[in-house]
């Protein structure tokens, strides 16, 4: 495999034919940490989890999807599945403090890239019906918001090439300002009527980040350019102080589109029965690795959170500052949930 940076939301084929997403933009050297999003067909047995019962094929292969991707029960199960089975899928990580599911390169035998993805349908000659609408919704959103389509990328089922009737389209753009650039340019298609949100959760209010183009739903992420990945894997150390409840201002929101979502906090208003804490300990930013949870507030509006309170430790400086972590795999009620005015 040629030389390639895991970046999030690239997706990759490991051996056994595992299909991984990769998480965040920082990794060790040689390793991707990720999230198992498919499982070959044969293989599913040695999970305690429940699966959909639609199937994909991707090279000949039969593959199935866990019904709840982001739950800390099934994260724990597929911990304990790799333990057992497939141990090179787990990294202890000494600057978490924990295993983290993750795969070494030299278990992976392909590697999608959303940005090269588009490029390559782009220059396809024979396109299907869904693959063609990609490419028009690209170009439409492109020529709305004046972002290249070089800034664009497409991952999913597209670009695995295992789509099929009533599949979405999942696409991203590359970078900060383009992202904004892109979501007012949807805003304003959809006044228009040329393409409408689509909101399944109470969330999907907030992230407008799901629509509906010609009868065919699609979806919009960003990734980070290089130039915004601003430090690397082992300049941080983590550990988890307690589970906290609280609501905040949000002061930044530049990197809560992004995954994991960061946004910066101030304000700080303890709830529930953990009322007091030191003043030390009060966090600057919320973190969080669950998706669902990006760019659900912008600078300026009140926040509800409940997560688990960790402290950072820059290892080459040695200064301290505290984080609230949503998604840590531990517990099930962590959330990131706006307050209206």
């Amino acid at each position: 495999m040629e030389r390639w940076t895991p970046m999030d939301g690239d997706t990759f084929v490991t051996k056994e034919n595992f299909i991984f997403c990769v998480f965040g933009y920082e990794h060790p050297d040689g390793v991707a940490f990720s999230f198992l999003k498919y499982v070959p067909s044969q293989l599913k047995t040695l999970f305690s989890i429940r699966f959909l019962k639609r199937k994909w094929v991707v090279q000949g292969i039969e593959l199935v999807r866990p019904e709840n991707l982001y739950t800390a029960k099934n994260y724990q199960e597929i911990l304990k599945t790799f333990r057992s089975h497939f141990p090179h899928y787990l990294y202890l990580c000494p600057f978490y403090g924990k295993e983290i599911v993750s795969s070494p390169t030299q278990f992976i035998k392909k590697v999608y890239v959303p940005r090269d993805c588009l490029q390559e349908l782009l220059q396809q000659k024979e396109k299907d019906q869904l693959q063609k609408l990609a490419v028009e919704l690209a170009t439409l959103l492109s020529e709305e918001s004046n972002v290249s389509m070089e800034e664009f990328g497409i991952r999913g089922s597209i670009a695995l090439n295992m789509h099929k009737t009533g599949s979405d389209i999942d696409l991203v753009v590359y970078g900060a300002e383009n992202f904004r650039d892109v979501e007012n340019a949807v805003s304003k298609l959809n006044d228009e009527g040329t393409l409408s949100y689509v909101f399944s959760t109470k969330l999907d209010r907030f992230r407008k980040f799901r629509g509906r183009y010609k009868n065919t739903l699609f979806m919009l992420s960003a990734v980070r350019k290089s130039k915004e990945i601003d430090h690397s894997y082992s300049k941080y150390q983590y550990h988890p102080v307690r589970p906290v409840t609280f609501q905040c201002l949000v002061t930044d929101d530049c990197e809560a589109i992004f995954r994991p979502a960061i946004y910066k906090i101030t304000d700080y208003q303890p709830l529930g029965p953990r009322l007091q804490m030191a003043e030390k300990e009060s966090p600057t930013q919320v973190f969080s690795m669950i998706g669902c949870y990006r760019n659900v507030a912008r600078k300026g509006e009140m926040i509800k959170v409940s997560g688990t309170l960790e402290k950072v430790k820059n290892i080459e400086t040695g200064t301290i500052h505290y984080q609230v972590v949503v998604g840590t795999g531990t517990y099930e009620d962590e959330y990131i949930w706006p307050i209206p005015s």
